[in-house]
């Protein structure tokens, strides 16, 4: 980008933070900012180490679909999960075992922890709960804003881990025909898109892996924007496909880019950060040929020798064939299999010869 560009996108962000900012103004004046929420993403962490996201929204009340909704009642959930008015620089407070931790929302909202505690956290279950409260009064008469955060913290013993995408990966969507994918992301809900045949057997599989223990952890790394995030929560458990932290982007104009966030990017930076938390634990990652997956995966590959055990493509389009088998042919020189799959049946039958999961469990 020259520098005449990114002044001028600077100038653009500014205008776009003057209108945001004159926005809340606004809905607080006229009263129309009546309740304010705390949106906890699933955090994960490990020892005593925790990660955890969240946003501080006005709450849309998005209620949960239902397989009766009518196209137009899914279009006017979706477009409510974009309307958003963010409360930016506010504080937000953690409290776990007793300490108190604070983070500030950025320009968008969204707020951080990287929790490091005195001692490893020993839990009663995978997954512990973290009380929130916003500290900063934003309107007259504000209630008290809480919320309790969900933290994944895997069992010892797990087998391994699984790193997957979820657009053209778990569910069809279309990602690189933008008229579809706006198609289905708004006139469908988490009833009416159904994932691809065999994803909810093959995923409570690898779940289980060989021992027969629902123990191995999923992480779910897309690029589907943060707003989307009730909606893939709801859909995976819809689907009976295992839960687990959700790490997607904001994809709004920012300072740098005209869209946050770049694609390969987000994806390496979670990855990595996954992959240096459980350093102890290989993984499978699924993807599928539409977008990058191949070349990042590549990359983790690389950067991680020894960690990785399979890579799942999903073959969605067949112009990308040569670009997949190019990826293939590296990584395979690097000891790692990456198999181009047309159906999760393939991604089955090889897991099973392999003995990582069990036959009977598919």
């Amino acid at each position: 980008m020259t520098k005449k560009s990114r002044f001028l996108l600077s100038i653009i962000y500014d205008i776009k933070l003057f209108f945001s900012k004159a926005i809340l103004w606004l809905t607080i004046k006229f009263g129309l900012l009546r309740a304010i929420i705390i949106v906890p993403y699933n955090g994960y962490g490990f020892g005593n180490e925790i990660f955890l996201v969240g946003r501080v929204l006005k709450n849309n009340s998005v209620a949960k679909s239902t397989p009766e909704d009518s196209v137009w009642s899914n279009i006017k959930k979706m477009i409510r999960r974009f309307r958003t008015v963010v409360i930016p620089r506010v504080q937000v407070k953690a409290i776990f075992e007793g300490q108190e931790f604070t983070a500030i929302t950025n320009e968008e909202g969204y707020f951080e922890f990287t929790i490091c505690l005195e001692k490893p956290v020993q839990a009663n279950s995978e997954w512990i709960t973290i009380p929130l409260v916003l500290i900063d009064q934003v309107v007259r008469k504000q209630k008290p804003v809480r919320a309790n955060a969900p933290v994944y913290m895997p069992a010892q013993g797990v087998e391994f881990g699984v790193i997957s995408d979820i657009d053209d990966t778990i569910i069809p969507t279309g990602a690189m025909r933008i008229g579809e994918m706006l198609k289905t992301t708004f006139a469908k809900n988490a009833h009416s898109r159904v994932p691809f045949p065999g994803v909810s057997s093959l995923y409570s599989a690898l779940r289980t892996g060989a021992d027969g223990i629902e123990n191995n952890p999923f992480f779910y790394v897309s690029s589907s924007p943060w707003n989307l995030y009730d909606f893939l929560i709801e859909l995976l458990e819809i689907h009976t496909i295992p839960n687990g932290p959700l790490m997607l982007r904001d994809i709004g104009l920012s300072r740098t880019e005209l869209i946050s966030g770049d694609h390969e990017e987000h994806k390496l930076e979670q990855i990595r950060k996954i992959l240096e938390v459980y350093n102890s634990l290989q993984f499978m990652l699924i993807g599928d040929s539409g977008q990058e997956d191949p070349e990042i995966y590549l990359k983790v590959v690389k950067e991680f020798p020894g960690r990785i055990l399979v890579v799942f493509i999903r073959d969605v389009h067949d112009s990308r064939h040569e670009f997949v088998k190019e990826k293939q042919a590296e990584m395979n020189l690097l000891g790692v299999e990456m198999l181009l799959i047309k159906d999760t049946e393939e991604a089955k039958t090889f897991s099973i010869s392999k003995g990582w999961i069990l036959a009977n469990l598919t």
